[in-house]
């Protein structure tokens, strides 16, 4: 199902900053999403790196914007406003096509704008596929440091360039 094709999908959502005090659910979350999406690597490994890197990601001026439904951690987004840059954008699998990632990427677009900067696995082909739908470009490439596996560099501006 597109998530396009859901009317009034969001209205339930409610967004908000992550518990500072209890980072868990949100580890739990990225841990799960991730290895739905790319079964291949064992992100359960990766659960230390992911809080350190958070950690890093706020230091550094990155927002996080937490979503829920039903009283449910199901999604989260963590962007650096002033540079425009995403890190991470992660949605429950069991969310997956009910609007969610959407309305993280409308948060996103109220917070920077002008501009959407992020990087992305190119084997992961749902996610190239949502971003393009959402208006993001192709506009480079590069390498994952922790995978090595190959990724794009996509944008989305208010206005095309």
């Amino acid at each position: 199902m597109d998530d396009r094709s859901v009317p009034n999908r969001d209205l339930d959502f409610i967004c908000r900053p992550p518990a500072k005090d209890n980072l868990g659910p949100l580890i739990a979350l990225w841990v799960l999403s991730w290895q739905e999406a790319m079964p291949e690597i064992d992100f359960e490994a990766r659960r230390g790196w992911f809080q350190d890197h958070l950690r890093g990601l706020e230091s550094s001026g990155f927002e996080t914007v937490c979503l829920d439904r039903a009283g449910a951690l199901i999604g989260f987004v963590i962007l650096n406003p002033s540079t425009h840059e995403i890190d991470q954008l992660a949605v429950d699998p069991s969310a997956w096509g009910t609007g969610a990632a959407i309305r993280l990427l409308a948060e996103s677009r109220a917070l920077s704008p002008e501009m959407l900067l992020l990087d992305v696995n190119c084997d992961n082909l749902r996610a190239v596929r949502f971003y393009e739908r959402e208006g993001f470009i192709r506009i480079g490439q590069g390498t994952n440091a922790l995978s090595g596996l190959k990724t794009q560099r996509m944008r989305w501006t208010a206005s095309p360039r």
